[in-house]
């Protein structure tokens, strides 16, 4: 994706660290509102490591909102994909 910045985590204190700067709670407290992110896009292997404080973060409806991806080798065991929640809730294939 042309623009966006990333960072590479892979220990659950990495992780938890780009997580926080990425939600504000470590630098964007003195950052106009327009300028935070609004999606942070995580793997299912990053999210698995701060589980707990995603769903927190997810409680309080703030931006960035959370979006799950697979890893490079696929579907973590367990998780399901867009697709299938999608097909599920609604019912339909699409």
């Amino acid at each position: 994706m042309t623009g966006i910045d990333g960072t590479v985590a892979e220990t659950r204190q990495e992780v938890l660290e780009a997580f926080n700067k990425a939600t504000g709670q470590e630098t964007f407290a003195s950052v106009p509102v327009d300028e935070v992110p609004r999606i942070l896009i995580l793997t299912e292997d990053a999210a698995s490591l701060i589980e707990e404080e995603e769903i927190e973060w997810q409680k309080t409806g703030k931006f960035p909102l959370i979006v799950e991806v697979p890893g490079l080798n696929g579907h973590a065991p367990g998780k399901k994909s867009l697709y299938d929640s999608i097909r599920e809730a609604v019912g339909i294939n699409i």
